[in-house]
C-alpha cells in the first residue's frame, strides 16, 4: 500500500498532471483498490465541507489585498521610501529588495504576488547600479518566500486547517522567525559584498539623504498600517483571522481610493487575478481533502507513521531525515500541493516524536520557501524571470543558492531554540506551543 502510494506520487508529478487532477486521481486509484467500499460517494460532501470552512474565507481577502497593492502603485511608493535607509550600506538596492519584500509580505500573504511586485520595481535598478546580477534576482526571488512566512500567510492558513492547528498561534510562530530570516538575508548579502565589493553596486552620498528618508516615511505608514490593523486585530482579541483578512481588505480599499487610483480597471485586474488564484487553490484544496479522507479511511496514514516510529531512530534524526526529505520534494513538486499531499502523513508522525506541531509549521513553511526557489521546479524563480523578460535562467538558480542556506541555517536555528516560534504564541495564548 505504501509502496503504490509513493509510486502513484512521483508517476504523477512526474507526468506533469495539474495538481489537483493528480491528488483526485491518486485518491481513486488507492480507494479503488484498498477501500472496502466505494468513496467517491462522498467527494460532493467533502467539496462542500472543505470549501465552506470559514477559516479559509480569509484566502482570497489576502489574495485581493495583495493584487490591490500591486495593482495601485503602492508597492513602488514602498520600495522608493526604502532605498535610501539603505544608501551607504554595501549591496544597497539588494538590501532593498528584502527590506520591501518583508514589508509586503507581512500585508500580502503570497510568495509569488510579492515576487512579481518587488521584481517589476526593482529588476529596472539592477544594472544601473552594476549590480551582481545573479544575487540581485536573487534576492528578489527569496525575498518573495517571505510572503508565506510572516504573516498573514495564506499558506499557514491551509495548514491550520488541514491539522486542526490555531491560525492565531501559527502566526504568532512566524513572526519573529519570519523577520529574523530577513535579517539572515541581508547579513548575508552584507558579508557577500565586503567580500566582493564589486557585486555590492555604488554607495549613494547624497548631501539631503536625511530629508529623503523622512519625506519617505509617509509611504511607509500605509503597507505598516495594514499589517497592525490584520494582526493587530487578531490578538487584540477584537477579530479572528477571518475577521482581520476582511477588515485588512477594507483598509486596503479606503488607501488605494485615498490615492485616488481607485480605478474600474484596478479594481477588474485585481479581482481577476483573486478568482484566478483562489479557484486554483480550492481546487486543489478539495481534491487534497479527498485524497486524505482516502488515506485515512484505507490506513495508510496509521500505516506510514508506524512504519517510520518502528525504524528506532532518535526524534532529532527522524527530523533531519523529514527535512532533508522535503529539500529534495521540493525541487519536483510545487509548494502548495507538496503541502497539501504530504501534511496528513506527515504531521502525525511529528507529533508521536514529540515535536508541536505549531512549530513544525513554521519549519514546514521554510522548507517550502526552499522549494519555490530550488530548481527545477522553483515557482519564485520562473515569476521573477518573467518579470525579468530575459536573461540566462542560471542567474537565478546561482543567485538563489546562497538564500537556501540562509534558509538551512534559520532551520537549524530553530531547531536549536525551538522558543523563538513557540514563546510569542505561548505568551499571547498560554495553552499554545503544545
Amino acid at each position: 500500500m505504501i509502496g503504490t502510494a509513493l509510486s502513484l506520487l512521483v508517476a504523477l508529478v512526474g507526468l506533469s498532471i495539474p495538481v489537483a487532477a493528480a491528488l483526485a486521481l491518486m485518491a481513486y486509484v488507492l480507494q479503488a483498490n484498498y477501500a472496502f467500499f466505494p468513496m467517491t460517494g462522498a467527494v460532493g460532501e467533502l467539496a462542500w465541507n472543505s470549501s465552506n470552512d470559514f477559516i479559509l474565507i480569509a484566502a482570497p481577502m489576502f489574495i485581493m489585498m495583495g493584487e490591490l497593492m500591486h495593482r495601485s502603485g503602492m508597492s513602488e511608493r514602498l520600495f522608493t521610501a526604502l532605498s535610501p535607509w539603505f544608501a551607504r550600506v554595501p549591496g544597497r538596492l539588494i538590501h532593498t529588495n528584502i527590506a520591501a519584500s518583508a514589508i509586503f509580505a507581512a500585508t500580502s500573504g503570497s510568495s509569488v504576488a510579492t515576487a512579481a511586485t518587488i521584481g517589476t520595481v526593482a529588476i529596472p535598478n539592477m544594472d544601473k547600479g552594476g549590480y551582481n546580477r545573479p544575487l540581485f534576482l536573487g534576492s528578489i526571488a527569496a525575498g518573495g518566500t517571505l510572503g508565506i512566512l510572516i504573516p498573514p500567510s495564506i499558506n499557514m492558513i491551509i495548514y491550520a486547517v488541514l491539522t486542526d492547528t490555531s491560525v492565531a498561534d501559527l502566526y504568532a510562530a512566524g513572526f519573529i522567525p519570519g523577520f529574523l530570516l530577513a535579517g539572515l538575508f541581508s547579513l548575508m548579502v552584507l558579508g557577500l559584498a565586503l567580500y566582493r565589493p564589486d557585486w555590492a553596486g555604488p554607495k549613494v552620498d547624497s548631501a539631503d539623504l536625511w530629508r529623503q528618508r523622512v519625506a519617505g516615511l509617509r509611504h511607509l505608514i500605509p503597507p505598516l498600517g495594514l499589517f497592525l490593523v490584520v494582526v493587530g486585530s487578531i490578538y487584540a482579541g477584537i477579530a479572528t483571522p477571518t475577521e482581520a483578512a476582511a477588515l485588512g481588505l477594507m483598509a486596503t480599499l479606503l488607501l488605494v481610493a485615498a490615492n485616488r487610483q481607485l480605478t474600474l480597471p484596478v479594481l477588474l485586474r485585481a479581482f481577476e487575478g483573486t478568482v484566478r488564484t483562489t479557484c486554483m487553490v480550492m481546487l486543489i484544496v478539495i481534491a487534497a481533502f479527498f485524497l486524505n479522507f482516502v488515506m485515512v479511511s484505507i490506513g495508510l496514514v496509521k500505516a506510514i507513521t508506524d512504519l517510520v516510529l518502528s525504524l528506532g531512530w532518535p526524534p532529532l534524526g527522524m527530523l533531519v531525515a523529514i527535512v532533508v526529505f522535503y529539500l529534495i520534494l521540493g525541487c519536483f513538486m510545487e509548494t502548495l500541493s507538496m503541502m497539501i499531499a504530504t501534511t496528513p502523513v506527515v504531521v502525525p508522525v511529528i507529533t508521536a516524536l514529540g515535536y508541536s506541531p505549531v512549530w513544525w509549521g513554521i519549519i514546514f513553511v521554510i522548507l517550502m520557501e526552499a522549494a519555490l526557489i530550488t530548481p527545477p521546479v522553483g515557482l519564485n524563480l520562473y515569476v521573477v524571470q518573467a518579470v525579468r523578460g530575459k536573461g540566462n535562467f542560471m542567474d537565478l538558480c546561482i543567485g538563489a543558492l546562497p538564500f537556501v542556506l540562509a534558509m538551512l541555517v534559520m532551520i537549524a536555528i530553530l531547531i536549536a531554540f525551538p522558543q523563538l516560534a513557540l514563546w510569542l504564541p505561548t505568551v499571547l495564548n498560554p495553552k499554545a506551543g503544545g
